[in-house]
């Protein structure tokens, strides 16, 4: 189905990021699941093509690229592996709050390293306790002279072992009433004493995604590393997180049409019963039904991407497609699974590694749950 969403020009830088990965990523995914991280040097060869931080400004070092480019990375990159997102998280998720918020002074230090691959970036919102409840997170920051104390701890961060550059959803005013009024957001930097790394968690999938704890005693930061203005940062958090669900909704679709042309390939080589197993009109069905979802998905989210290159707020259906789209993920993995058979239990078939991997698309960036409150709320209930 042709996408008109997309140019010629992302047609042709999508030919360039698939080779980059049949040469730089596909002959190392065993090596990096079993290191729970990708290494920097594949950010370091990755930023050299361009594909890291590419909507950053030229002027700081970034190509300005559209956010169709993000569209093409995101699906590249989901179709080789999810556990291989910490790139997308950087440059669609954590810089663009720089981008939009950073000071001047801010952008000139921090986004002229974004787009090289010397500064890994990660968000630390969740807190053990809070899951999607950001309003309750306990991470403080204290004024102190002209300086933040921060103390706190958080879990389940991408990006978290390898980050040069954390931005830290804090608490400035522990008194605000309602408490998202007292929210902020501060960069922290690796290196800064107090600011403590725990080890690489130890997922069920997406493993290559490198996910730590990270723990701030007495973690002492100048309060111009404050981004934005104090007190604004759960607006902030809103406002970016639209985009976050949308990419979401995005690696889940390319998630699903890479499963299903995978499994479209097994069943025509399986044979049973003296046929292949393509034959069987149970196969047939299971397909049909997996692709026509697919592709209405696909129609769906399109349309949004559209809307969201074009600045609407699409903050309901957003939350819609992100709630759908990982279900569809979930589901497809399991029918996906069974018409491999035997097979598909076993790591040496991709659709397992898939399998493990989607199970958590319908939790992070805003449980599944959380989409249908946000939704209820939005229709009027």
């Amino acid at each position: 189905m042709e996408r008109k969403i997309l140019t010629e020009e992302h047609e042709i830088f999508r030919q360039s990021v698939r080779k980059f990965l049949e040469k730089e990523a596909i002959p190392y995914l065993e090596e990096w699941e079993n290191e729970k991280q990708v290494p920097r040097t594949f950010w370091k060869k990755a930023a050299e093509q361009g594909f890291v931080a590419p909507a950053v400004d030229e002027k700081y070092g970034g190509l300005g690229a559209d956010f169709g480019y993000a569209v093409v990375i995101a699906e590249e990159f989901e179709k080789v592996a999810s556990g291989i997102g910490g790139i997308g998280l950087h440059n669609d998720i954590v810089i663009p709050y720089i981008q939009s918020f950073g000071s001047e002074e801010q952008k000139e230090r921090w986004l002229t390293k974004a787009t090289t691959g010397d500064m890994i970036s990660a968000i630390a919102m969740t807190e053990p306790g809070t899951g999607s409840d950001l309003a309750a997170v306990r991470t403080t920051a204290v004024k102190d002279g002209d300086s933040y104390i921060i103390n706190g701890e958080k879990t389940f961060i991408t990006n978290g072992y390898s980050a040069d550059l954390v931005i830290v959803v804090c608490k400035t005013d522990t008194n605000a009433n309602p408490p998202h009024k007292g929210m902020s957001l501060i960069v922290v930097e690796e290196g800064t004493p107090g600011f403590k790394k725990g080890k690489k968690l130890n997922k069920v999938g997406q493993r290559a995604n490198d996910t730590s704890e990270l723990i701030f005693e007495e973690v002492r930061v100048p309060q111009e590393n404050l981004l934005g203005e104090e007190g604004r940062g759960f607006y902030y958090l809103m406002e970016k997180l639209q985009q976050e669900r949308l990419m979401c909704s995005i690696q889940s679709l390319a998630s699903v049409q890479r499963m299903i042309d995978i499994t479209i390939d097994y069943v025509k080589e399986r044979q049973a019963f003296g046929k292949s197993i393509s034959k069987f009109q149970n196969t047939q069905f299971k397909i049909a039904e997996m692709q026509t979802q697919a592709t209405i998905g696909r129609t769906f989210v399109d349309r949004l991407i559209v809307d969201h290159i074009e600045g609407k707020n699409v903050v309901n259906e957003v939350s819609m497609a992100k709630w759908w789209t990982t279900d569809l993920a979930q589901n497809v993995a399991i029918e996906c699974m069974q018409l491999h058979g035997g097979y598909g239990y076993m790591e040496e078939y991709e659709i397992a590694r898939r399998y493990r991997d989607v199970g958590v698309n319908s939790i992070y960036a805003g449980s599944n749950e959380i989409m249908k409150v946000i939704i209820a709320k939005n229709i009027g209930l």
